[in-house]
């Protein structure tokens, strides 16, 4: 198989080892906007590098991976599918709906594949409350709690690009939620903070954000994020219903430290950062993706899961600035 990986950043770069050991694929090209970025990847992993796009889209490829910049996924994305080529692109699609939706039309017109990058969905620990979920072991839920906390801010370059909290961080809690429950939101009430590095007030974002999210079923979540969790890298979701009650992301690494005398101890390497948290999710990816594109394996998440997520954060940030509930309903899901 001939793969063809455009951005070779930091996540660009770790999918390029992962797809280079992949025992599928025999060929690999990859570019970047910084093409000696690319060479040094290329170099390091015994692939080839192209110095353009056009130059890479221009070699005999089975697919394409997608980890640029995010203000170029949705024109990629649109490019792969005229070119006939299933593609694989890290979240998000585009930062706002009518973004969204054009690539998706390009993708449904071509009659190509498009799989998210969405790996929560790939780790052992959500596939473990999924099926706890869905198998009745909780009983009647009640009570989702999600939280993702990153331990540093970002550089401050970023932040205006990265269309702010909701949509570059919690999407990934609102995408999981949906997953491992099975349930649609239908309202959220969101807030968020400023109080952090002026950059985050520069950019008109928030540093620390939390949402009190409503499924179909009256099921009650709450979601929260931050930029400046000093302990490490914590990301979790709780689940409790009326039988039992679980927890992903809790293990020997979390970096949390109990109070009590009998807690457990403080960790002695909590997680730095989400490449080594969830390195072997992103690797179950893309192996999912490569499963895909020789067609032993359906679509595990399209596009339009992706639009599901974008939308539920779409309404947070409306609820954050107006200061009320939103209805998922209030934000467009066809372009309307």
């Amino acid at each position: 198989m001939r793969i063809g990986l455009i951005g070779t950043g930091r996540i660009g770069a770790f999918h390029a080892g992962v797809l280079a050991r992949h025992q599928e694929i025999d060929s690999l090209i990859v570019a970047d906007a910084d093409a000696g970025r690319a060479a040094a990847v290329a170099g390091a992993l015994g692939a080839t590098a192209a110095p353009t796009v056009d130059a890479l889209l221009g070699h005999p490829l089975d697919a394409v991976v997608i980890a640029s910049a995010t203000a170029a996924h949705a024109e990629l994305i649109a490019r792969a599918a005229d070119a006939g080529l299933p593609a694989f692109c890290e979240k998000p699609i585009a930062l706002d709906v009518p973004g969204t939706l054009a690539a998706l039309r390009a993708v449904e017109s071509a009659g190509t594949e498009l799989q998210l990058g969405f790996m929560r969905r790939f780790d052992a620990g959500y596939r473990a409350a999924r099926e706890a979920v869905r198998s009745g072991r909780l009983g009647r839920l009640h009570t989702v709690r999600a939280a993702t906390s990153d331990p540093a801010p970002p550089p401050a370059a970023y932040l205006p690009l990265s269309g702010g909290l909701f949509r570059d961080c919690l999407v990934h809690d609102f995408d999981i939620l949906r997953w491992v429950t099975g349930r649609e939101v239908v309202e959220v009430y969101a807030a968020g903070s400023d109080a952090g590095p002026a950059m985050f007030r520069e950019a008109d974002d928030v540093d620390t954000a939390a949402a009190v999210v409503t499924l179909d079923d009256g099921t009650l979540a709450t979601a929260t994020a931050t930029r400046c969790n000093g302990a490490g890298y914590d990301v979790r979701m709780e689940l409790a219903g009326e039988r039992d009650q679980i927890a992903v992301g809790l293990d020997d690494r979390t970096p949390l430290a109990s109070v009590e005398p009998l807690g457990p101890p403080v960790p002695e390497k909590p997680w730095p950062g989400f490449l080594e948290r969830f390195a072997p999710a992103y690797e179950a990816e893309l192996d999912a993706f490569v499963r895909l594109v020789l067609g032993e394996a359906p679509n595990p998440c399209d596009g339009r899961e992706a639009l599901q997520a974008l939308r539920i954060a779409e309404a947070c940030e409306l609820s954050r600035r107006e200061r009320r509930p939103v209805a998922l309903a209030e934000i467009a899901s066809d372009g309307g």
